[in-house]
């Protein structure tokens, strides 16, 4: 089951500078301000800031689907033809994340939070 998209994360190049482009666009302090990582909370979404993006194969933003069963999804998205982009794995505070490429090369991403 998933209670929809609620997380998108941009890669980006210089994190200075999107710090300050999302920070004008959502007028939010970020609730993550470290070197790997930026997140903002606004509007109920979850906007994050990835310098180490592009290295991970991130092509442009990936939408997270927020999950109960991400290794039932995991495994279900790639039994329906997905290409596994990051497996599952602890970003911390129990809050787990995966990633997969679908046959046109759109990212689709995964949450399940503990």
């Amino acid at each position: 089951m998933t209670t929809g998209l609620q997380t998108i994360v941009y890669p980006v190049k210089d994190l200075a500078r999107a710090k300050s482009l999302f920070g004008a666009l959502l007028q939010v302090e970020p609730y993550a301000d470290e070197p790997y990582y930026v997140g903002y909370k606004a509007a109920g979404q979850d906007v994050g800031l990835d310098p180490n993006g592009h290295g991970k194969g991130m092509t442009g933003p990936v939408p997270y689907w927020h999950v109960d069963d991400i290794q039932g999804r995991l495994a279900a998205l790639l039994e329906a033809g997905g290409e596994l982009l990051q497996d599952a794995q602890d970003v911390g505070g129990g809050r787990m994340i995966a990633s997969v490429k679908d046959a046109d090369g759109n990212l689709v991403g995964l949450i399940q939070d503990a």
